[in-house]
């Protein structure tokens, strides 16, 4: 785990300067030994059975978040901040989605996507799904229960899982040509993850 600690400490400290934060380097030695006490943890054993879950990821997510509310950042600086310690992350994610938007099939990836995703999901039982319905130029679905989510709730910061939960919003935004894309609610603040994918006509 030493590679994963020092590659998101990495992440931290730098997003720690750019930010604006002063005594970095205190702070990036407590995020670290915060994530290593978290990935010896019982919970994060616990945690890392599901195959298409980076639990590591989000387990370091989650001590970043933990380290700034001990410093009183409200839940929309802390998002602020995890998207300029992932920036080079979502610039390679977002090319790769502008890519795909422009092919005339777009739909049919995005589609084919979500089914392939959904079946893994509930091979592994990673997310639960109250239904899941296929249609001609639609995908809708509820999702119940989401381990993401109760992760974040198991450290007591679930309104901050919307960082995962907003992932898919991203997304989107980079395939709008050929998708339209509703998110009705999420379970970070919700009671169900209810999204609507349509081809855009």
């Amino acid at each position: 785990m030493k590679k994963q600690i020092d590659k998101y400490a990495k992440r931290y400290g730098k997003a720690l300067k750019e930010t604006g934060f002063s005594d970095t380097k205190a702070m990036t030695k407590s995020y670290k030994d915060r994530l290593r006490t978290m990935y010896d943890s019982a919970a994060f054993k616990a945690h890392d059975i599901y195959p298409t879950m980076n639990v590591e990821l989000v387990y370091a997510v989650i001590a970043m978040c933990l380290e700034l509310k001990e410093k009183g950042l409200s839940d929309k600086k802390i998002m602020d901040f995890t998207d300029t310690a992932f920036k080079t992350r979502k610039k390679v994610v977002a090319i790769l989605e502008k890519t795909i938007d422009v092919l005339p099939n777009a739909y049919e990836i995005v589609e084919k996507w979500n089914i392939d995703d959904h079946n893994k999901r509930v091979k592994d039982r990673s997310i639960t799904y109250d239904y899941f319905e296929v249609g001609a130029d639609r995908i809708e679905y509820s999702i119940g229960r989401c381990m993401y989510v109760r992760m974040f709730e198991y450290y007591g910061i679930k309104s901050l899982c919307k960082i995962f939960c907003n992932t898919d919003i991203s997304a989107y935004n980079n395939l709008t040509r050929n998708v339209k894309f509703t998110r009705y609610s999420d379970l970070s603040d919700g009671k169900c993850c209810h999204d609507l994918i349509e081809r855009r006509q």
